[in-house]
């Protein structure tokens, strides 16, 4: 899997994750309730917006890979939803589907082909740009996952930063982390029940490994960090340091323990 740079793009998730630091599991998760045609035009909308373009060109020319005025980025196609799994499905709960969505992405291309992801959600402010991501990711596996089941449920689970599809009682892997854990002909959903229960059952919420302040990836050694990149100190770039788990601020909060994945995070 490869390293992926994001950047927290909001004043409102910045002081949010403030907010957060360093008791995580305390914080509602910002969600789409469905993905629906005018969810999809609503997260279209937000990522396409002047603020959101203007953010992005400072995003691609972070590295001087191309210069602000020549990024010129793009909104390809449209917002697609993106799932994790699901902390009730973790917990057994009866009927519980094995993902819930997190977020839309909506997908940016720059002059020089550089391309990103841009998380949306519906926040108490609206529709929101939360998290800008390197990479393809996010449409590269709703493509495979479509091709290996059609019509099957693409989704993540972000503690290993696994990718996988599931359809019916059948569970596929899409990448080589999710290779690892279920093998290459995939498992059972009974079967990847029981490990994810086994895995991370005792970090749901209100566990003890929650209410520690680990559920969302956040120590209290961080919250320094978090203050730092909040107020824009720490580089004379003007691109800070994050922790990695502010990369996972939508699928962590509130949800099951997160490891720290293959990630760095800036602030742009």
């Amino acid at each position: 899997m490869d390293r992926r740079t994001a950047a927290l793009v909001t004043g409102a998730l910045a002081a949010t994750l403030l907010s957060l630091a360093p008791q995580a599991s305390a914080a509602p998760v910002p969600q789409p309730l469905s993905a629906t045609a005018e969810t999809r035009a609503a997260a279209h909308q937000a990522a396409a917006a002047p603020d959101t373009l203007a953010t992005l060109s400072r995003f691609f020319s972070r590295e001087g890979k191309v210069s602000l005025t020549a990024a010129q980025p793009r909104i390809e196609g449209d917002a697609i939803p993106v799932s994790y799994l699901s902390p009730d499905f973790v917990a057994g709960k009866a009927g519980a589907p094995v993902a819930r969505l997190e977020f839309l992405a909506s997908k940016a291309v720059a002059s020089d082909g550089q391309q990103a992801a841009l998380w949306t959600a519906k926040t108490g402010a609206g529709w929101q740009v939360v998290n800008i991501a390197t990479g393809d990711d996010e449409f590269r596996y709703a493509q495979l996952g479509a091709a290996k089941l059609p019509g099957g449920t693409v989704f993540r689970e972000p503690q290993i930063d696994a990718w996988y599809v599931a359809q019916g009682a059948t569970v596929l892997p899409l990448d080589e982390d999710a290779t690892r854990a279920v093998g290459a002909r995939g498992t059972s959903l009974a079967a990847y029940r029981d490990r994810v229960t086994r895995a991370y059952g005792d970090k749901l919420p209100g566990s003890a490994y929650a209410e520690g302040g680990k559920a969302g990836g956040f120590a209290p050694t961080e919250a320094g960090a978090l203050a730092l990149a909040g107020s824009g100190a720490g580089s004379d770039t003007g691109v800070g340091v994050l922790p990695v788990a502010g990369v996972l601020v939508l699928g962590a909060v509130g949800a099951v323990g997160v490891r720290r994945v293959r990630r760095r995070a800036v602030r742009v």
